[in-house]
Formats: structure tokens, sequence, C-alpha cells
């Protein structure tokens, strides 16, 4: 948890709004790769990409 509130404040002092989205996106991707590793889903989550 200290890792995000020193994320935060950096983005917070250096004005660095615009790489919000940017690591909110790699991180939902992160998610969908751990979420359906192995799973039945795979090979349709592979077909979108």
């Amino acid at each position: 948890m200290s890792f995000l509130s020193e994320l935060w404040a950096f983005l917070k002092v250096r004005k660095k709004f615009w790489m919000l989205p940017i690591l909110l996106v790699m991180a939902m991707l992160a998610g969908l790769i751990l979420l359906t590793e192995g799973s039945v889903l795979a090979p349709f989550i592979y077909t979108m990409f």
C-alpha cells in the first residue's frame, strides 16, 4: 500500500497526471492476463487480441 501512496505523491508533486490512465490500463491488462491464465476462457481472450 505504501507503493501506491508514493506513486500518488510522485504524480501529484511532478504534475504527471497524464500517466494515470496509462498505468490503469496496464494494471487492467495485467489483471486480465493473470485471471485468464490456465482457464477455459484463454482461447477467447487470445482471439480478441
